[in-house]
C-alpha cells in the first residue's frame, strides 16, 4: 500500500492547492483502509484512488471559503526538496492551480483526472459515482469557467533564470520603467498573507500600477533582503529571505515573449515554510 502513495498525495494535492491538508487526507484514508474488511476489494489501488479523490472533494467543499488577508493562493512545490512526495510529470503547474479555484470541488476533479492522469469519461464516473454524461457536462462547465484564459498552462519557453535575473535588477534598483519593460499590459498580481500578514493589496491588475506597487514593496519589505532563484509548480519564482525563513515568494508565469503576465506573491510563513 506504501507503493501508492506518491500517487495519492498527487491527486490529492491537485485537488485541494495543499500539500499538507493532501498528506493528512492520504494518512487518513490508508489508516481507514487498514481497518476494513478486504474481502469484497478486488483493486486496491483503484479502491485507495477512489477514496482519496473523494475525500479531497469533500475536503474542498468544506473548506472552499478561506478567510486570510489577500487572496487565498495555492501551497507552492519544489521538486529539489526531499521532502516531496509528489509526481512531478503529475503535478499541475502553479497557475493552472490558481485557476482551478474557480471550479467547484467536483467541476475540479473531473478536470484533473482528465486532462492530468488522461482518465477516459467511463473511468471518471467509476470513480466519481457518477454517469458518464454526468462526466462530460462536468468538464464542459470547467472549460467554460478556463476558456477566458487567453494563455494554456504550458511550460515557459525562455530561460527561467533569463527573466529571474532581469526581474530581480530591476526590483531590486526600484526601476518602475525597467519593471514595466517585463510586463504584460493586463499583468496580474496577486498576494496571500494568509491568516497572519496582512497585505498591501490583494490584487492589482495592469503595467502601470503593478510596477509602481512592486518598487514600493521592494523599499518598504524587500530591500536588504538576500534572494534565491527557483522552479516551484513548474514555474519561475524568487523568493526573498530574513533570516533563515522565507519573508516573500514571487512565482511568475510567462509567455513566450518572456513577459510577465502572472505574479502570485506568497506571503504567508504556514506556506513558505517547507517549500525549500
Amino acid at each position: 500500500m506504501q507503493d501508492n502513495y506518491s500517487r495519492l498525495l498527487t491527486y490529492a494535492y491537485n485537488i485541494t492547492g495543499s500539500y499538507e491538508d493532501s498528506r493528512d487526507l492520504v494518512q487518513d484514508v490508508m489508516e481507514k483502509y487498514i481497518s476494513l474488511d478486504k474481502s469484497e476489494i478486488r483493486n486496491e489501488t483503484n479502491y485507495l484512488i477512489k477514496s482519496t479523490i473523494n475525500h479531497a472533494i469533500n475536503f474542498k467543499n468544506r473548506y472552499s471559503k478561506k478567510m486570510v488577508y489577500g487572496e487565498w493562493l495555492p501551497e507552492p512545490l519544489s521538486f529539489d526538496n526531499a521532502e516531496n512526495k509528489l509526481i512531478r510529470e503529475q503535478t499541475t503547474r502553479y497557475t493552472l492551480l490558481v485557476l482551478l479555484e474557480k471550479l467547484n470541488a467536483k467541476e475540479r476533479a473531473v478536470y484533473i483526472l482528465k486532462e492530468a492522469f488522461d482518465y477516459t469519461h467511463q473511468e471518471i464516473a467509476e470513480t466519481l459515482d457518477i454517469s458518464v454524461e454526468s462526466s462530460r457536462k462536468l468538464l464542459s462547465r470547467a472549460g467554460q469557467h478556463l476558456n477566458h484564459i487567453k494563455y494554456a498552462p504550458d511550460t515557459a519557453r525562455i530561460k527561467d533564470s533569463d527573466i529571474l535575473h532581469r526581474y530581480q535588477e530591476a526590483l531590486s534598483a526600484g526601476d518602475v520603467p525597467g519593471i514595466e519593460a517585463l510586463l504584460m499590459d493586463d499583468i496580474r498580481l496577486s498576494a496571500d498573507g494568509g491568516k497572519k500578514v496582512r497585505v498591501i493589496k490583494a490584487v492589482e491588475t495592469g503595467k502601470s500600477a503593478t510596477a509602481s506597487l512592486l518598487a514600493y514593496v521592494q523599499q518598504q519589505f524587500l530591500s536588504g533582503k538576500p534572494c534565491t532563484f527557483h522552479i516551484f509548480n513548474h514555474q519561475p519564482a524568487i523568493c526573498f529571505w530574513q533570516g533563515k525563513r522565507i519573508y516573500n515568494c514571487h512565482i511568475l508565469d510567462v509567455d513566450e515573449n518572456g513577459l510577465i503576465r502572472e505574479i502570485y506573491s506568497i506571503v504567508d510563513p504556514e506556506k513558505l515554510r517547507g517549500i525549500c
